[in-house]
């Protein structure tokens, strides 16, 4: 596979009918939401909830998902879609930052849970597995459209980038980190650490606090993974306190978890003594 990284030229249309083109980037999305409904219906018998309403209230997901990761994305480069704001609408083009859709999905799981009377928490903890596949599929649409590559580097994995899509500062470099290939093996190994906990909740092998724990190992690791790849990319972002966005992002969402983490689990003790 290195080899083929290293050699390849990745074109990001997959068919072009006439006026009709296929894009790579479309592909890997659908195939990552498709991934992610059967984990989750297949998580959703054992937490007994319905799989119509997780159908139903997945679909709202993913279109608030879509939505909210694009509106983030488009407030990160603001200056370039102020110059360009036809190419806001582009998304098969790439730009769909995973917090900004985090975030937008969040919001429309609890509201669609309330309505519907669906414990928050079990769907939310089912949700995750799913969510943590769809990002290690997705991640590979960013491959073909050459975008959040990372530095340039001489290792055998490099993978070579068009000139047109080069930053300047590295125009004349020839190969550079896969960062797509990094964060769609990380979100593999976080999907099976989630499916493994939910194996172990399954034998009574964690009890307490069992939903909030493979919520917030989704969110801590998950933020672990993008801080540190943030260090090799190059794409612009903003920059507080010498830290890309992301990575403030990051470190709020596992200080955050850690704190709502014990905060649960205090809880629940209380109740029970």
């Amino acid at each position: 596979m290195f080899n083929f990284l290293h050699t390849f030229n990745p074109n990001p249309i997959l068919i072009e009918l006439g006026p009709i083109k296929i894009h790579w980037y479309g592909l890997f999305i659908v195939l990552g939401i498709l991934s992610a409904l059967y984990i989750i219906i297949k998580l959703a018998d054992y937490y007994k909830i319905n799989k119509d309403d997780i159908i139903d209230i997945s679909f709202w997901i993913i279109i608030f998902g879509i939505l909210g990761g694009r509106a983030y994305d488009v407030l990160l480069e603001w200056p370039y879609y102020l110059g360009h704001p036809a190419n806001i609408i582009k998304i098969w083009q790439g730009g769909l930052a995973i917090h900004g859709a985090i975030i937008a999905g969040l919001a429309a799981t609890i509201y669609l849970t309330k309505k519907k009377s669906i414990p928050l928490l079990p769907f939310l903890a089912i949700i995750t597995p799913g969510l943590a596949l769809a990002q290690a599929i997705g991640r590979w649409g960013n491959y073909f459209n050459q975008e959040l590559f990372g530095l340039p580097t001489k290792l055998p994995w490099g993978i070579p980038i068009d000139f047109i899509h080069r930053v300047p500062d590295y125009y004349y470099d020839n190969f550079f980190h896969p960062t797509f290939l990094y964060e769609s093996l990380g979100n593999l190994m976080i999907f099976l650490i989630l499916i493994s906990l939910h194996y172990l909740v399954r034998k009574n092998k964690i009890k307490t606090t069992a939903e909030e724990i493979i919520i917030a190992t989704y969110l801590i690791l998950y933020s672990i993974l993008r801080f540190s790849l943030e260090f090799i990319k190059i794409d612009q972002t903003p920059i507080i306190f010498s830290l890309r966005f992301p990575q403030i992002i990051s470190i709020a969402i596992v200080i955050s978890s850690i704190i709502w983490l014990v905060l649960q689990k205090s809880k629940k003790h209380a109740t029970i003594e």
